[in-house]
C-alpha cells in the first residue's frame, strides 16, 4: 500500500531515514516559537500585543532545556515527557511574566499518545492536564481563573487527543496493508495449489495413457513374435493392433502435453476427452489382446448425460483396472465391467476371477501409481474408490462417482 505525496515525497523519505535530525529541527522550531511567544502580551488594551514584555533569563533557560529534551522525544518518550512537565511546573510557579514553556510538554504528550495504547495515553494525559492546571491555578502568580490556566488544560487535552487519533489512523493503515499482503499471499498459495493439482491430474492422465497402450503393445508384440513363422496372418493382425495402439497413445499424449503449452506456442491438435461413449472401443483393444471382457452399462435413457469430469473419471478407472488385469492376471482370466447409475452417483465395478494378487504389491511396496491414481480421481470428484482381492481369488475395483 503506497501513498502519493507528490513533491513532498523526498522530504518524507528523508525524515523517515533521519529521525534524530528531524526531531532536532522540530525542537529548534519549538524553541523559536516559545521565545517569540514569550515577547507577546495577551492582556493588551486592544488584544494581544507583541514586544510589550520581555521574558526573564530563567524562563529563557527553561525554554532552551525543554526544546533540547524534545530532540530525544522518540527515543525516551516518557523521560522527555517527565522532564518537560518538571520544567513547565517551574515556569508556572516562578515565571512572571509567564513564558510558554508548556509548549514542550504539549509536544512530548502528543508524541507519547501517538506511540502507546489508548488506556495508557489517557491515564497519563489526565494526570498531566490535572496536575499542570491545578498547579497553575493554585500556586502560580496569576488568578486561578486566568485564561492562561484554562489554556494549559485545553492545549494538553488537544495534544493527547491528536496523538491518539494519529495512532489510530496508523493502526488502521497498517491493518489495511497487512490484509492486502495476506490476500496477496493467499492468492499466490491458491495459484500454487491449483498448479500442483493440474500437474497431478496431467500426471494421472499420462500414466493411464502410457500404461494402457504400452501394455497392449507389449502383449500384441509378444503374440506376433510367437506366431510369426507358423501363422503369419495372425502375426500381421497382431502388428496391426500394435500400430493402432501406438497411434492412439501418441494422439492422447499429444493432447495431454498440449495442455502444458504456453500462449503463443504452435497449436497442437487435440481430441475430445475420452468417456463412456467410446468404452466399446477401449474394451475391444483388450479383447484383441486376448482378455475376455463382459460389459454391462446401465445409465438410464431418461437421465441427463454425465458431467464431463465424471465421464472421464469412469473411463480412466475402467482403463486402469483392465490394464492391471492384463498385466497381472493369469492366462484364463475372465473379467466383468459394470457401470450403473444409482441415485445421484455412478458406480463403476471391474471384477476378475484369478491371479491378480500382484496388483496389491504393485500399489504398495512395488511403487506403482495405478491404484493410487484411481483413488485420487474419485476423491477429486467427492467420491471413493475401493480396491482389493476377492474372496476365492481375483481382484475387485469399485468406484463411486457423484454426479451432482
Amino acid at each position: 500500500m503506497t501513498t502519493d505525496l507528490g513533491p513532498f515525497a523526498p522530504t518524507r523519505h528523508w525524515m523517515r531515514a533521519h529521525p534524530l535530525a528531524t526531531d532536532a529541527v522540530l525542537a529548534l522550531g519549538a524553541l523559536v516559537s516559545m521565545v517569540v511567544g514569550s515577547f507577546a502580551d495577551p492582556h493588551g488594551a486592544h488584544g494581544p500585543t507583541f514586544g510589550t514584555r520581555t521574558p526573564e533569563p530563567f524562563s529563557l533557560l527553561l525554554m532552551v532545556l525543554g526544546a533540547a529534551a524534545l530532540v530525544f522525544r522518540r527515543r525516551r518518550t516518557r523521560t522527555v515527557l517527565a522532564v518537560t512537565i518538571g520544567l513547565c511546573l517551574l515556569e508556572l510557579t516562578t515565571g512572571e511574566p509567564r513564558a510558554p514553556v508548556a509548549m514542550s510538554t504539549v509536544i512530548a504528550l502528543y508524541t507519547l499518545a501517538s506511540r502507546t495504547d489508548r488506556p495508557t495515553t489517557w491515564r497519563i494525559a489526565v494526570l498531566t492536564m490535572a496536575g499542570l492546571t491545578g498547579v497553575a491555578m493554585l500556586a502560580g502568580p496569576l488568578p486561578w481563573y486566568a485564561q492562561e490556566n484554562i489554556g494549559i488544560f485545553a492545549w494538553t487535552g488537544m495534544a493527547a487527543a491528536a496523538g491518539d487519533a494519529v495512532r489510530s489512523r496508523r493502526a488502521f493503515v497498517d491493518a489495511i496493508r497487512e490484509r492486502a499482503e495476506r490476500a496477496e499471499r493467499t492468492r499466490e498459495e491458491e495459484a500454487r495449489r491449483r498448479v500442483a493439482e493440474e500437474r497431478l491430474r496431467i500426471a494421472r492422465d499420462l500414466h493411464d495413457v502410457v500404461a494402457h497402450h504400452i501394455a497392449l503393445v507389449n502383449v500384441q508384440a509378444g503374440v506376433a513374435a510367437h506366431v510369426m513363422d507358423k501363422r503369419p496372418d495372425q502375426a500381421k493382425e497382431a502388428l496391426a493392433h500394435v500400430r493402432d495402439a501406438s497411434r492412439s497413445a501418441l494422439n492422447e499424449l499429444r493432447a495431454t502435453v498440449g495442455l502444458l503449452r504456453q500462449s503463443g506456442d504452435p497449436e497442437a491438435p487435440t481430441e475430445p476427452a475420452p468417456g463412456l461413449a467410446v468404452l466399446d472401443e477401449l474394451v475391444d483393444t483388450f479383447r484383441h489382446a486376448g482378455l475376455p471382457v463382459k460389459v454391462m452399462v446401465e445409465l438410464g435413457r431418461e437421465r441427463d448425460p454425465l458431467p464431463a469430469a465424471v465421464d472421464l473419471a469412469a473411463y480412466r478407472v475402467i482403463q486402469e483396472a483392465l490394464t492391471n488385469v492384463r498385466k497381472h492376471a493369469g492366462p484364463e482370466v475372465r473379467t466383468e465391467v459394470s457401470v450403473v447409475r444409482v441415485g445421484t452417483s455412478v458406480e463403476v465395478t471391474v471384477l476378475d476371477d484369478g491371479g491378480t494378487a500382484e496388483v496389491a504389491e504393485d500399489d504398495g511396496a512395488g511403487g506403482g501409481h495405478g491404484l493410487l491414481g484411481m483413488r485420487e480421481r474419485a476423491t477429486a470428484l467427492g467420491g471413493s474408490c475401493f480396491t482389493g482381492p476377492r474372496f476365492g481369488g481375483g481382484y475387485r475395483v469399485h468406484a463411486v462417482l457423484p454426479v451432482t
